[in-house]
């Protein structure tokens, strides 16, 4: 391809918009190199702490929209010390410096404050697109910024956020021109909002296909944003509380049956019994269906409504449904491709007691495109994952979390070995797999010999000894993260590969068998890794004998060397 000009290779580059495809590019020639630098507008750093903005910068002048994550992702599960950092003001006060056009951001698991957003207001006029997932630091007066400086606003979409609501009037600062509004997110939210607001906000945006609300808008504002809105392709929805006999809700079932492009519905977090008939009519043409918060559904109304869903794709459910709603599933969802099964507080009282292998079955049997999975379950067998990997080779992502996390097999009481074995052997795509239940250092082995495309893997209360991380380590040659907690690895699984973790991007051990004194090692070492141990929130005494155990390390790869902006409690070697 070098035989054609420069600009029609890089007019060949604009077609391909992979992450990891225009990395591949890159690496081709030098030519190559300069090329896609020089025309890649869209860049993804798994950790904001693995570069320098500057040096990022640099090398792609011509970048429009960036992908930003911080905190590891065992932060998800309150592993990882209040104030570790992640913090995405740097990187804005660099864009600002250096000129950049930035027009899409979105971050995972970073603080955020308001001075940065309104930083980011007021720097980029060409600014559309904003995506927070389980961010913190930020109040509902940032948000107002942005909606007030931001006029060509696209995307506000607020997951999982951990949000101060100083004022309940942030969508009224949406000037009266902003017309551009496509995708709008705020179900995260815990307060009130200026109902009014929101509905001429509904009203002047022709373009808005996703809408989330949160817990405060009621059925009627619903009613009336839904006949402003009819063209809505994604909708959430807060509160479902109303007299299913009233006026407001026969009136709310007329406008739904109108949303003839509705095809992913989710929130639920509030509802009343009876009430989901008014979404009878939407179902039919439902892909995606997201009820993991909706706890307050019946379970037989939950089945009911999946029976109507037969084009659903996507699947986020509470374990509540039983493996009876499972085998529901299994029949009248043949094109489903991602299911997550959610554990819920109300097991015993609000219908099955969860769910067990015999519901991953049913839907393996039945789901044959299946390719996702994330499950929480009671109990899992080796024979029930064998079937599974049998009957769903296609997996890319398989997550499994037993509640019981050290519980075998409870037919054989074996350890399920041999069950994840069968999916890394079966499964020739698997990404990412997360493992659960009584393991031993065979699985690992098994994973080392057939997981050749594995790129994550999780580990819990699993192994013997070191021979099962360094099976993991030595054989997965495309890993890139590694997550272990309370696991018998030590010193030796640490230091035997050092090289390996140049090719990683990190790896976090907690309550394992690693020492300080390893710890120091591998960081003297390995001059472009980062390794960090903490204790909670305690500040780690750094006179400490290395022979002593870490409680939690986390080692990640970087280029720009230690950070500046690690608290007291956390210790970089």
């Amino acid at each position: 391809m070098n035989c054609f000009p420069d600009e029609v290779i890089e007019q060949i580059f604009g077609y391909v918009t992979s992450q990891r495809d225009r990395n591949a590019l890159s690496l081709v020639c030098k030519n190559w190199h300069k090329l896609e630098r020089c025309s890649r507008k869209s860049v993804f750093i798994g950790n904001c702490y693995s570069i320098s903005p500057e040096r990022v910068i640099e090398r792609f002048p011509e970048l429009k929209s960036l992908t930003l994550k911080g905190k590891p992702h065992f932060a998800d599960f309150n592993l990882v010390p209040h104030g570790w950092g992640g913090f995405v003001y740097p990187w804005i006060e660099a864009l600002v410096k250096n000129g950049v056009d930035l027009e899409e951001l979105r971050l995972k698991r970073m603080v955020v404050t308001d001075e940065g957003l309104d930083l980011l207001s007021r720097s980029f006029m060409n600014f559309k697109s904003l995506v927070l997932i389980s961010c913190e630091g930020f109040t509902t007066t940032g948000l107002a910024t942005i909606a007030a400086n931001c006029r060509f606003l696209r995307e506000l979409d607020l997951q999982e956020n951990e949000v101060d609501d100083h004022r309940g009037q942030w969508l009224s600062c949406f000037p009266d021109c902003c017309t551009t509004l496509e995708s709008l997110n705020f179900a995260c939210l815990k307060g009130e909002i200026n109902l009014g607001a929101l509905e001429r906000l509904v009203a002047r945006s022709p373009n808005l296909k996703s809408l989330r609300l949160n817990h405060t808008v009621p059925l009627s504002a619903l009613q009336r944003i839904l006949m402003q809105a009819p063209q809505l392709v994604d909708l959430g929805i807060g509160s479902f509380i109303h007299d299913p006999h009233s006026d407001v809700y026969t009136r709310l079932r007329n406008t739904i049956k109108k949303c003839k492009s509705m095809t992913s519905l989710s929130g639920f977090f509030e509802v009343l019994p009876g009430c989901l008939r008014a979404i009878y009519p939407v179902c039919m043409n439902l892909t995606a269906l997201n009820l993991s918060y909706a706890a307050g559904i019946h379970w037989r109304e939950l089945i009911k409504l999946i029976c109507l869903c037969g084009k659903l794709q996507r699947l986020w459910i509470m374990d509540y449904i039983g493996d009876y709603g499972l085998g529901v599933v299994a029949s009248a969802c043949k094109d489903l491709q991602e299911l997550r099964v959610f554990p819920s507080v109300l097991i015993g009282l609000n219908g099955p007691a969860g769910v067990s292998e015999k519901g991953l079955v049913a839907i393996s049997k039945g789901c044959s495109k299946l390719h996702s999975l994330l499950y929480f379950c009671q109990q899992m067998t080796n024979a029930a994952l064998i079937t599974v990997a049998k009957n769903c080779p296609n997996f890319i992502r398989f997550r499994l979390c037993i509640l019981d996390p050290k519980k075998p097999d409870p037919d054989t009481m074996q350890p399920l070995d041999e069950g994840f074995g069968a999916i890394v052997q079966s499964c020739k795509q698997l990404r990412r797999l997360s493992l659960s239940g009584r393991l031993t250092d065979r699985v690992f082995l098994y994973i080392g010999v057939y997981a050749e495309q594995l790129e994550m893997l999780s580990i819990a209360f699993a192994g013997e000894s070191d021979k099962g991380m360094l099976y993991v380590l030595n054989g997965c040659k495309k890993l890139r993260k590694l997550e272990i907690r309370d696991s018998p690895f030590g010193d030796s699984a640490l230091l035997s590969d050092i090289g390996k973790y140049e090719t990683m991007r990190s790896l976090w051990m907690s309550s394992c068998d690693v020492t300080i004194g390893a710890c120091k090692a591998l960081a003297e070492k390995m001059q472009r890794l980062n390794v960090e141990i903490f204790n909670g929130d305690e500040k780690v005494d750094s006179n400490v004998e290395d022979g002593q155990k870490v409680q939690k390390m986390y080692l990640y790869r970087t280029l720009a060397g230690r950070r500046n902006d690690a608290p007291e409690h956390v210790w970089t070697l």
